[in-house]
């Protein structure tokens, strides 16, 4: 009698989930990204667009600036399917730069896809005759303490970016922090600063136009977003690589059924020769995975990177 109670409950719970994975989305999606006019913002409402289509439901882009907003957010959302955020490597790795955390970003978070790659450029102002990131490593050995690099926030990409080259390369560059990408690159463009990692997008017209010169680009493979630059790794830094990861993620808990719907739905989305080609154009390399293989990459870049920031002493507290 209780085998035959315990399999009627089980086909109950199987059937829910069935039904539950067949009537989804059963209302409008909350998509929870970083602040307005951003490159993850960008990310956001293009995938966001294409998944309503896709769905048949509308999804809606909830702008939180604050780096960790989205999380706290999603951490407390019912896991239905019906709240995600589209976010970046701010979500994993803040816990190595913040001594409280409002979540845990492994255990409270479904990882659905990742989603796109945004490579820093390595620039520097004409004033320094080097040309190649060789020439640059040469250079600062030759004069340590002495070259300044512009970051556009403490544990921003292009501060971890500059840290990993400084670890790899022997190298000391003195960090110079402003708030705001653009008032770092002005800085470099006008020779304040000599060097900085910034967006493809952002230096590209002044590269264009001979107030910067690009070195190399900071993926670990070259890249469509500049291809006529080699890696840092090609250039004389073997085994280097740094980018700006974005993924979509919904609550910890959430049905299998609903997160591989939505990863199918995504990358269904992303595939679009057209989309693609759109974010390119603002520096942003789609790539997709599937559940497993973007935790696996959480997972492997919480221990690279964690090891640069906690070196560098980072904090974002």
């Amino acid at each position: 009698m209780r085998a035959h109670l315990i399999v009627a409950a089980l086909s109950t719970v199987f059937y829910a989930l069935g039904a539950h994975a067949q009537t989804y989305p059963s209302k409008p999606i909350r998509m929870l990204a970083s602040g307005v006019g951003g490159g993850g913002d960008f990310t956001a409402r293009v995938v966001a667009m294409g998944l309503s289509q896709r769905l048949g439901q509308q999804v809606i882009v909830d702008n939180r600036p604050g780096g960790l907003v989205p999380g706290e957010i999603v951490v407390k959302a019912q896991p239905d399917g019906h709240t995600l955020m589209l976010v970046g490597v701010v979500i994993w790795l803040s816990p190595f730069m913040r001594q409280n955390m409002p979540f845990d970003p492994v255990r409270d978070f479904a990882p659905v896809t990742l989603v796109a790659r945004i490579p820093n450029v390595l620039v520097v102002h004409p004033s320094l005759t080097v040309k190649s990131v060789q020439d640059l490593i040469s250079l600062a050995k030759a004069k340590p303490g002495v070259l300044n690099y512009a970051t556009s926030g403490s544990g921003n990409s292009n501060h971890i970016a500059g840290e990993l080259f400084k670890a790899l390369a022997g190298i000391d560059l003195v960090q110079v922090n402003y708030k705001g990408a653009s008032l770092a690159l002005n800085d470099v463009v006008s020779g304040r600063i000599e060097i900085m990692f910034a967006t493809a997008t952002a230096a590209a017209p002044h590269v264009s136009a001979g107030r910067l010169r690009a070195l190399a680009i900071t993926s670990k493979q070259p890249s469509a977003v500049a291809p006529e630059l080699p890696t840092v790794a090609q250039s004389g830094l073997p085994g280097y690589s740094s980018e700006s990861t974005l993924g979509l993620f919904g609550p910890a808990s959430t049905p299998t059924t609903i997160v591989e719907r939505l990863n199918k739905e995504t990358i269904t989305v992303l595939s679009v020769a057209e989309t693609r080609d759109k974010l390119l154009k603002s520096g942003i390399e789609v790539a997709t995975s599937s559940p497993a293989g973007f935790a696996a990459l959480i997972k492997s870049d919480m221990v690279q990177s964690g090891a640069i920031i906690r070196a560098a002493g980072i904090r974002s507290d």
